[in-house]
């Protein structure tokens, strides 16, 4: 099976860029209600994953930081706690379920780095699910 099959393009998902402020991610995050995004450089690379965790001990260990204070903070500031592993759009099947076991969404990348967009854990957990139901379907004929 091909990953591009589950490819969620970077058109149709929610990312920031290095450069972006605290704040921006933080409205980002709040407005899709997710807990975590990816993050690129100017060049369109990827270069991580932001998490509401990491903004959270981020103003917490800041003296005096506000949430209007944000906005003064780029995100390239803020230390982050999770490493997210991408995968090639080459790549096969195993490794994107190896890395979808410790991550919400697997980042894709091009041959030169480029972030093309994610593979969701639930898309590759509902076609396991599929393969696993058609077994066994087949398993009864």
């Amino acid at each position: 099976m091909n990953i591009a099959f589950f490819l969620t393009p970077k058109s149709e998902i929610v990312y920031e860029t290095i450069n972006a402020t605290m704040r921006q991610a933080l409205e980002k995050m709040e407005h899709h209600r997710y807990t975590a995004i990816p993050l690129i450089d100017k060049k369109g690379k990827y270069v991580g994953v932001i998490t509401e965790g990491d903004l959270l001990w981020k103003i917490k260990n800041t003296d005096d930081l506000t949430v209007d204070g944000t906005s003064k903070i780029p995100i390239k500031d803020v230390q982050r706690r999770t490493e997210s592993h991408t995968v090639s759009i080459s790549a096969n099947m195993e490794d994107l379920i190896l890395l979808a076991k410790n991550q919400n969404f697997v980042p894709v990348v091009d041959d030169q780095g480029i972030f093309i967009g994610i593979i969701k854990r639930s898309d590759i957990i509902n076609y396991c699910a599929d393969l696993l139901l058609k077994q066994k379907e087949d398993n009864l004929d």
